[in-house]
């Protein structure tokens, strides 16, 4: 793309440089502009990217790259955010409330909710700000627990180095929805220039006791006894290493092995090339350490810890990850044998595996499946004992975190490690056994990844028009799930995929799922259903083009 430096262009580059509040990013847009107006190659088209924005604010909050200009995560973006934030507030009936704000350790984080909570201060709120980086979940924790009417925190969970993020959560503990997402981005749209959008420090810094507070619960979670357990884990250079040390230690388990290169927040992600437990690599060293020390159990949380991945060991001796699906059936089977409740609810999303639902059958509990987010699976229904999305999102503890919960989902894996290794078994055969019950489920995920969205728009408008009438040699039907939602549901025997723009990626993503029941050996049927995701992987594959 080449893009000529138009006089409307350099207009608002102008107008948006004179209105930031932040020195460094003045000056970055500042050279941009000075670039382009020399006639640089490449730079108007730069330009013209920081200034396409504002980024848009949706019920997962802000994403971007760190940057300066509108469509970028920086101090002026997270002020005039922050402006609508609290009007909206207001309009709600919540002003003078509490307000909690937490932060990761990405750069930007720190000075972004330095941000956030001086305008919040400022527009008469009480703030209460974490005393550090810390994970996710605990300022998930913080709302409820301190009577929030909303939290911000500053994070991108696990997307790339370059990328920061802005996550609400409303009075309910809960990430919002909408309509609360459309009314926000209106009050943004009507807020000042960033210059113009007071500021106030004086926000009180919460003490050691929140934390405590959080771990207390967090203790509460293994369901039997046994501690002897070995666990590898890693945080991906994250938040979550100490809070996790921390939870371990108070629940009782003492012997973990973090992955010292991965240990220490650091920005930059150093030792993988995209720092997301799902991603090809991203777990080697954890692994490698696994087999080392001889551990029983690995563990992966992502950078702002609210996911959880596990590793087992194979019965060759050798380590892989689980996948969401697995790890979601395994701890929900592991709940729902322990839970005291008298009808209790599990939850996943319409992407996930259903065989959530054959295990709460056996329990004889009810089951929900939401559309994607955990700002739907927070809120499937009164009785909530457990949630997850394939995307290893883990609710094992929706009393006291409405959301996902890498650091609790880790302890209660502990738990369930411990029993299992006291009883002379192991996760595995957990997952042989569901799979003889309720036959072998697998899935799995065809993604595209695009740089202009009209692509997704055009495959989905392709795939509404003109159906497939089988796929991977199964015959299907299909159903549209608009105006709920942009999704595409199609089954057939033992088929499903759901197929849907991100929300928060440019990707167009294919959730591929099959159910071949065990009638014999259940290597014959793994080996079956294997075939068949393969058949229907390659078919999905070339539609998504």
């Amino acid at each position: 793309m080449t893009t000529s430096l138009t006089s409307d262009l350099r207009d608002r580059a102008f107008r948006w440089i004179a209105d930031d509040p932040d020195d460094d990013s003045r000056v970055e847009l500042q050279n941009i502009l000075a670039r382009a107006m020399g006639g640089e190659t490449g730079a108007a088209d730069e330009l013209a990217d920081r200034m396409a924005g504002p980024l848009e604010f949706g019920t997962a909050g802000l994403r971007g790259p760190v940057r300066a200009g509108p469509n970028g995560m920086n101090v002026a973006v997270v002020t005039r955010t922050t402006a609508g934030v609290a009007a909206w507030l207001t309009a709600q009936g919540h002003s003078g409330g509490v307000v909690v704000v937490g932060r990761d350790a990405r750069h930007g984080s720190e000075a972004f909710a330095k941000a956030a909570a001086e305008v919040l201060t400022a527009a008469g709120f009480a703030v209460k700000t974490l005393p550090g980086p810390l994970p996710t979940p605990v300022l998930a924790f913080a709302v409820l627990e301190l009577g929030a009417v909303a939290g911000i925190q500053i994070t991108a969970s696990h997307n790339p180095p370059a990328d920061n993020g802005y996550k609400l959560y409303d009075a309910t503990g809960g990430q919002i929805v909408p309509p609360s997402d459309g009314q926000i981005e209106r009050a943004i749209e009507a807020a000042p220039p960033a210059i113009s959008v007071p500021r106030e420090p004086g926000a009180e810094v919460l003490g050691d006791e929140l934390l405590d507070a959080y771990l207390a619960k967090v203790a509460l979670l293994p369901r039997g006894p046994e501690r002897g357990v070995r666990v590898a884990a890693t945080a991906l250079h994250g938040v979550g290493a100490e809070t996790l040390r921390a939870a371990f230690e108070r629940a009782g388990f003492t012997d973990l092995h973090l992955v010292a290169e991965q240990a220490a927040p650091d920005p930059d992600f150093p030792t993988v090339s995209f720092p997301n437990p799902e991603e090809p690599g991203a777990t080697d060293l954890l692994l490698a350490l696994a087999s080392e020390v001889g551990a029983d159990l690995a563990i992966a949380l992502d950078p702002d810890a609210d996911r959880c991945a596990l590793g087992v060991r194979e019965r060759d001796g050798s380590w892989r990850m689980l996948r969401g699906d697995e790890t979601g059936v395994l701890l929900g089977r592991h709940v729902l044998s322990t839970v005291d409740s008298t009808d209790p609810l599990v939850a996943t999303t319409i992407v996930s595996s259903s065989m959530l639902g054959e295990v709460a059958k056996e329990f004889g509990a009810r089951y929900a499946e939401t559309l994607t987010g955990f700002k739907w699976l927070v809120r499937a229904g009164e009785g909530l004992v457990f949630a997850y999305e394939e995307a290893l999102g883990l609710c094992v503890n929706p009393g006291f975190v409405r959301d996902k919960d890498g650091i609790s989902a880790a302890v209660l894996a502990a738990g369930l490690a411990a029993s299992l290794r006291a009883a002379g078994r192991g996760p595995l055969d957990v997952l042989d056994e569901l799979a003889v019950k309720h036959g072998v489920h697998v899935t799995d995920q065809v993604s595209l990844r695009v740089t202009d969205l009209s692509v997704r728009e055009r495959l989905m408008a392709g795939l509404r028009a003109t159906p497939p009438a089988s796929l991977g040699g199964t015959a299907v039907t299909m159903e549209d799930l608009l105006p709920d939602a942009d999704v595409l549901r199609l089954t057939g025997e033992g088929l499903r995929v759901v197929i849907r723009p991100s929300g928060t990626e440019p990707k167009l993503k294919a959730y591929l799922q099959i159910k071949e029941p065990v009638t014999g050996d259940l290597a014959e049927a793994r080996a079956a259903a294997d075939a068949r995701l393969a058949a229907l992987r390659t078919d999905i594959g070339s539609r998504l083009v």
